[in-house]
């Protein structure tokens, strides 16, 4: 059984830090690509970055690009994502899915990151 599991959320003022964290098991992590998504409550699911199975490609979405790092430790089975110079548009819950070909089929529950002085 697939199985993500988030972790790193929080309450941070505006120009915080946080990392996530993603701990998975149930498949072959190190063979597959992963992303990061997010979701305002009562809006719609944004992407936010992906990364390819080795780490070697990374992705990001106009609105966090060079803002968040999305890496990997392919020994560990765990997906990150370093959020710097956060933005109280960058309130959401954060979800880690396993995303091969693009396609998101596995997520986890989420952890909350809110922003606010």
């Amino acid at each position: 059984e697939v199985q993500l599991v988030e972790s790193g959320g929080g309450l941070v003022q505006p120009g915080g830090s946080l990392r996530l964290s993603c701990s998975a098991s149930g498949f072959t992590f190190s063979n597959s690509a992963m992303s990061w998504v997010r979701q305002v409550p009562g809006k719609g699911i944004e992407w936010v970055s992906l990364i390819y199975s080795s780490g070697s490609n990374t992705f990001y979405s106009d609105s966090v690009k060079g803002r968040f790092t999305i890496s990997r430790d392919n020994a560990k089975n765990t997906l990150y994502l370093q959020l710097n110079s956060l933005k109280a548009e960058d309130t959401a819950m954060y979800y880690c899915t396993k995303s091969d070909n693009w396609i998101m089929d596995y997520w986890g529950k989420g952890t909350l990151v809110s922003i606010s002085s």
